[in-house]
């Protein structure tokens, strides 16, 4: 009796102990599933049809990405009471929890047919993106700027986004925010707050951020200085990427100089003019303007950003190209750009393209 009640023992330990073990990693895997799919923002549309399920919607949100595992968001559904979802087109996040997920599903005024479109362009200034998004919310244009500049808010986001640092609280900076407003085109519904757009903003600059944090870090430029950099690239360049890396170096080259940038966007911004229908030539003609912007006036760098640059323009500021030129002019009808030197083969350049 002993020798069988010992065996028995050591049997039921054994089934104990895979219980437990089969137990903890069904637990792990619920617990794993339940997380976000994505760190960082990645949104995506999806849909749902008048003949979906619950059972078929949560598949459907697996095979799309939107969550680590259909059953166990089946049953989170289930527990949190999330199960009226209305079918149309919705905006979802791979970063996004289970409850924001279907919370969103459920709610009728989230679909796409209540959404719309904002489109931020690579070069855009601030100013103008909150114009484009007062157009079609209920947020003012004056309270997205006015929150751009609160530095009590904005220092509570810090620690979120990486690439926001002291130096945006220099008391020369037009608006803290401008140069980190991510080019991309948005889906808003008229109810979203000032704070939900900009962290939608910010979150697109950070998946931007994290592309080119390895190259930031090996820049002998801080970050600031990059995106400034890249923001006064994006401003001069005609969207060729080998012509950005040039006008880059030409910058670099300066810098390194000890020269002046004299880059007329730099005095474009300085003045503030209307981009729409002001006179660009007013750029050309104000080299005395008074504006810590001004690189004419002054040597290095403006003290921040003066456009909301694209991820190409921070390539190649992170990525320029190794030349000796000093000088660059572009021909306005043809878009053309050329690139000098010295200070003789660039005014040769002017006297070749007299209509620039």
């Amino acid at each position: 009796m002993k020798k069988r009640k010992s065996w028995f023992t050591r049997l039921l330990a054994v089934i104990l102990v895979i219980l437990i073990g089969v137990t903890g990693l069904v637990g792990w895997h619920i617990s794993d599933a339940l997380k976000p799919v994505s760190a960082t923002s990645e949104e995506g549309m999806f849909t749902i049809d008048a003949s979906s399920t619950l059972d078929s919607v949560c598949d459907k949100l697996a095979e799309e990405g939107f969550v680590l595992d259909g059953d166990v968001a089946y049953y989170y559904a289930k527990y949190k009471h999330l199960t009226n979802l209305v079918a149309g087109t919705f905006l979802l996040d791979k970063s996004w929890s289970l409850d924001q997920i279907f919370t969103t599903l459920n709610d009728a005024s989230a679909s796409s047919a209540n959404l719309s479109n904002v489109t931020i362009i690579e070069g855009d200034w601030a100013k103008d993106i909150a114009a484009r998004f007062a157009e079609v919310t209920n947020v003012k244009a004056d309270d997205l700027l006015a929150l751009w500049n609160d530095e009590n808010w904005i220092r509570s986001q810090m620690s979120t986004y990486p690439f926001l640092t002291e130096d945006i609280f220099n008391s020369d900076i037009r608006i803290k925010l401008e140069g980190f407003l991510a080019p991309q085109t948005y889906k808003v519904p008229a109810d979203i707050s000032a704070e939900e757009i900009t962290k939608m903003l910010l979150d697109q600059s950070l998946v931007v951020y994290n592309k080119y944090a390895a190259d930031m870090k090996n820049s002998s430029l801080s970050v600031h200085e990059i995106y400034t950099l890249a923001s006064i690239v994006q401003y001069e360049s005609s969207g060729n990427a080998e012509v950005s890396k040039n006008i880059a170096s030409v910058f670099y080259n300066r810098l390194n100089s000890d020269m002046a940038l004299q880059s007329s966007v730099t005095v474009c911004y300085a003045l503030d003019f209307d981009r729409q229908s002001g006179n660009w030539q007013a750029c050309e003609y104000n080299p005395d303007f008074d504006s810590p912007y001004n690189t004419y006036a002054h040597t290095g760098l403006p003290p921040g950003p003066i456009n909301n640059p694209s991820g190409e323009a921070l390539d190649a500021v992170l990525h320029p190209n190794d030349t000796d030129y000093y000088y660059f002019m572009a021909d306005i009808k043809t878009k053309q750009v050329y690139f000098a030197e010295t200070l003789a083969e660039h005014e040769q350049n002017i006297a070749d393209h007299p209509n620039t």
